[in-house]
């Protein structure tokens, strides 16, 4: 089941982009996208997806979550089989929930991974 609110009536977003260069720690995966690893406690995981437009198509493999995912779209738009997202969407996609998602333009997204990630 996947759980969705378009928040972007009334939040808003200033980026620094220099400020992640400078404070993230990015692992790049060569495929268009960045993972910048924010707080890790035993399994859960809080993370930024930085995906290009440019992204390869299986950049982003079909997966699960174990125990769910929780993400906010805080720049571009990301669609899966379930729907579109915009920037200020809040999405939550629990435990038996299989996606692959996809990116339209430059996207940041943060995500929390309460027990990882699990490819299918």
């Amino acid at each position: 089941m996947v759980f969705t609110h378009d928040m972007s009536q009334w939040l808003s977003f200033s980026i620094d982009e220099e400020w992640l260069e400078e404070n993230i720690s990015w692992r790049d995966f060569g495929t268009g996208v960045r993972l910048g690893k924010l707080k890790r406690e035993e399994k859960t995981s809080l993370v930024l997806y930085e995906a290009n437009s440019e992204v390869e198509v299986d950049a982003f493999m079909p997966h699960s979550h174990p125990r769910g995912e929780a993400y906010l779209v805080l720049k571009g738009e990301v669609w899966d089989e379930d729907g579109t997202y915009p920037e200020g969407s809040i999405v939550w996609m629990d435990s038996e929930s299989e996606h692959t998602p996809r990116t339209r333009g430059k996207t940041l997204i943060l995500v929390l991974w309460p027990e990882g990630v699990k490819t299918a």
